[in-house]
C-alpha cells in the first residue's frame, strides 16, 4: 500500500456492512480501509489510535450511536464524515447529522441488495475524495435556541407582507449547515423568499425539511416543480435535481425542473435574474468546482446583487473562490453576517 492513498475507517454495527463497505471503497486505488468498528464508541477509540483521512458512520447503532459518536468525534478527535444511514424518513437524526457538519448523509442500501450497496459504495468514494479537501478547522455545529410551532410562526407573519425579492442560495458539500444557521437568523418579514439548492439526497429532503421547518421562523418547504413561490418561504431543492425559476402559464412566478444537472447552480442564479431582474439576491457557499459564477454573473448583468461565503471561513472554499476570482462577487463575509447583509439590501442600506 502507498502512503498516500486515503486512509478510511468504516464503523457499522452490521457485519454485512462492514466486509461489503471496505470491498467496494477498495475498489478505487486511492482508498484504502485501514480498519471497521462496530459502534461509535469503538470507533473514537479507533480514530484515536490510528488517525484515519475520512469516517464512514453509521446512525442506529449499540453502545453508542452516530450522532453521539459525531459530537465526541468532532471535539476530541476531528475528522471528516460521511454518514451511511437507513434511516432516511427520520427528519429529526437526517437535521441533526447536518446540523453538527457531517459532510454528507448518504442513504444506506438495504443488506440484501449487493449491486445497490455497490452503487452507493461509488457515491461514497465521490465524497470520501472530496472529505480530504475540507478545512476541517471551519466546521461548526450550528447552535439553536429554539423550536417554532406553527401558531408562533403566524403570530410572527400577522400582516401581509409582499414578494418582491429572490434570495437564491447554491451550495454543495456542507452547504446545509450554514444554510440552516442562516434561516435561523433571517427574519421571515422581509419581502422575500428563499430558494436553496444544495448537496443533498433526494431521498433525504422531505424529512429534512419537516425537521429544519420546526427550528426556523420561515417556513420552509421541499422544492418541487410548479409550486408557487411565497413570501416567508423556504424552498430547499438537490442539486441532482436541477431547478429553475419561471413563469406558468397565469404568469405567476415558479419551480420549474429539468436542466442541465453539471451546472445547476448556474441555472438556479441565471433563471431567477431573469424572473426577477434587480431584485435577485445571489448567495454561493461552500462546495467544490465552478458551477455558480456563470450564474452569478448574470445576476450582476440584470443589476441584482451577488454575495459569496469568505474563503477563509469556508469548509470547501473551492467554490467561492472560484466566483470571487472570476469578479462577480459584490460582497464577500462570514456567514454570520449574511442575513444583516440580505436585510440590508432590501432596506437600501
Amino acid at each position: 500500500m502507498t502512503t498516500d492513498k486515503i486512509k478510511v475507517l468504516v464503523v457499522d454495527d452490521t457485519a454485512f456492512m462492514r466486509k461489503v463497505i471496505p470491498q467496494v471503497l477498495e475498489s478505487d486505488p486511492d482508498v484504502q480501509v485501514v480498519g471497521t468498528a462496530e459502534n461509535g464508541q469503538e470507533g473514537l477509540e479507533m480514530i484515536q489510535a490510528m488517525g484515519p483521512d475520512v469516517v464512514t458512520l453509521d446512525i442506529a447503532m449499540p453502545v453508542m450511536n452516530g450522532l453521539t459518536a459525531i459530537k465526541h468525534i468532532m471535539i476530541k478527535s476531528p475528522a471528516p464524515i460521511v454518514v451511511l444511514s437507513s434511516l432516511v424518513s427520520d427528519g429529526a437524526v437526517i437535521f441533526e447529522a447536518l446540523r453538527l457538519g457531517v459532510v454528507d448523509f448518504v442513504p444506506k442500501p438495504s443488506d440484501t441488495v449487493f449491486s445497490e450497496t455497490k452503487a452507493t459504495g461509488h457515491h461514497m468514494i465521490d465524497r470520501i475524495k472530496m472529505a480530504c479537501t475540507m478545512k476541517l478547522g471551519n466546521v461548526r455545529r450550528v447552535r439553536l435556541l429554539r423550536k417554532w410551532n406553527v401558531r408562533e410562526r403566524l403570530k410572527s407573519l400577522y400582516k401581509f407582507y409582499p414578494l418582491e425579492y429572490v434570495i437564491v442560495i447554491g451550495t454543495t458539500l456542507a452547504g446545509p449547515n450554514t444554510v440552516i444557521r442562516l434561516l435561523s437568523k433571517l427574519s421571515p418579514t422581509i419581502p422575500a423568499t428563499v430558494v436553496v439548492l444544495q448537496e443533498i439526497s433526494p431521498t433525504i429532503i422531505s424529512s429534512f425539511v419537516k425537521q429544519f421547518n420546526e427550528y426556523v421562523p420561515w417556513r420552509v418547504d421541499a422544492a418541487q416543480s410548479g409550486i408557487l413561490l411565497e413570501q416567508g418561504t423556504c424552498y430547499i431543492g438537490s442539486n441532482e435535481q436541477p431547478l429553475r425559476l419561471d413563469m406558468n402559464e397565469k404568469g405567476e412566478i415558479c419551480l420549474k425542473a429539468g436542466g442541465s444537472i453539471q451546472s445547476p447552480l448556474n441555472l438556479i442564479f441565471s433563471s431567477a435574474a431573469d424572473t426577477f431582474q434587480q431584485n435577485t439576491i445571489g448567495v454561493l457557499l461552500s462546495g467544490i468546482g465552478d458551477d455558480g459564477a456563470e450564474g452569478l454573473g448574470r445576476i450582476k448583468e440584470n443589476s441584482g446583487i451577488t454575495m459569496a461565503k469568505d474563503t477563509r471561513c469556508c469548509v470547501f472554499p473551492n467554490l467561492t473562490d472560484n466566483a470571487i476570482r472570476q469578479g462577480v462577487v459584490d460582497m464577500i463575509m462570514d456567514d454570520s453576517k449574511l442575513p444583516d447583509a440580505i436585510e440590508s439590501v432590501m432596506r437600501g442600506a
